[in-house]
């Protein structure tokens, strides 16, 4: 038994003269989230088309849940699940007849069947809408009904592409509930996301995609360390404090009208310490003491040049 689910090396796609995915490097651990990052066009989508087995590699080798990506696709499919970016329902069945439909298409029993749709439809929390058509569920719902059809064959990893887009905020920490339930389960995910808060809820390990190239992989705290920006706010009760604290460090940025001082700083005990030994040894104190870092936000702006807005579609 492995402890990668998915492992990658030098995976190349390209349209024509366009370089989609120019030689990509990942390891993905089992029973971890793992999320991809990056600005439309960076090769997000071809990444989880390739890795699913709807699109050649030009390039590179890939194992997805111990199989071979080249030789062994059939085998790959059997222990994959892909939630698109779209809810893949058909609007004209019930919520029970859709997932009747993927019973069937596995070649499931309908005495076997039968548990597994109540389960999952219990677990979604779609019961009571079970024999209602598809067309009249919320987009929340549909997310969660193609979520549900996606696990009918009990799949080791599941390829996430923007799952929450469009949901309103109380549906989308909903799907991340239900995200996280899959992976204490032991469910490998692989999710590529326009929202950073929902990387920095969900992600154990993050990629950042640019150009087709990674240009950063860690840990959400890993990747905001390599940012700069790290720094104490400090608010004072007049402003005699607050222009004599600035004389005290170098590089701050004072704020007269709310009368806050940031000092650069890089949040450790240590310096924080002596930071606030140097007040105390002026006779000041601060009104409120807080530390900041750079998030998410920060970094991909940091690593991409590009706003987070340019992320949303």
């Amino acid at each position: 038994m492995t402890d990668t689910a998915i492992a990658v090396s030098g995976l190349r796609k390209t349209y024509g003269d366009k370089v989609v995915l120019d030689g990509i490097d990942l390891n993905v651990r089992a029973g971890t989230i793992f999320s991809l990052l990056g600005p439309n066009g960076a090769g997000k989508t071809t990444t989880v088309n390739v890795l699913s087995t709807l699109m050649k590699a030009d390039g590179g080798t890939a194992r997805v849940a111990g199989h071979d990506l080249a030789t062994e696709a059939k085998a790959v499919r059997a222990a994959i699940g892909v939630t698109g970016q779209f809810a893949a329902v058909d609007e004209l069945l019930t919520g029970q007849e859709n997932l009747q439909l993927m019973v069937d298409l596995h070649g499931i029993s309908t005495a076997a069947g039968r548990p597994i749709i109540a389960d999952l439809l219990e677990r979604f929390e779609l019961t009571a809408a079970a024999g209602k058509p598809a067309s009249t569920y919320s987009g929340g719902m549909r997310r969660k009904l193609d979520l549900a059809m996606t696990l009918v064959g009990n799949p080791k990893v599941i390829f996430l592409d923007e799952p929450t887009t469009g949901l309103d905020p109380r549906s989308r920490r909903t799907m991340w509930a239900i995200i996280q339930d899959l992976v204490d389960d032991g469910v490998t995910i692989f999710l590529t996301t326009q929202y950073l808060e929902e990387a920095d809820q969900l992600a154990d390990q993050i990629a950042v995609l640019d150009q087709g190239r990674l240009v950063a992989q860690g840990t959400p705290d890993e990747l905001k360390r390599q940012i700069p920006g790290t720094h104490v706010r400090l608010r004072f009760t007049q402003s005699t404090e607050l222009a004599t604290a600035a004389s005290l460090f170098p590089d701050t940025t004072s704020d007269e009208e709310t009368l806050t001082l940031r000092v650069p700083s890089d949040g450790g005990t240590r310096s924080l310490r002596a930071l606030l030994d140097r007040l105390d040894e002026h006779g000041l104190a601060a009104e409120e003491f807080s530390v900041h870092t750079p998030d998410l936000d920060d970094v991909f702006l940091a690593l991409t040049g590009h706003a987070t807005e340019a992320v949303v579609k």
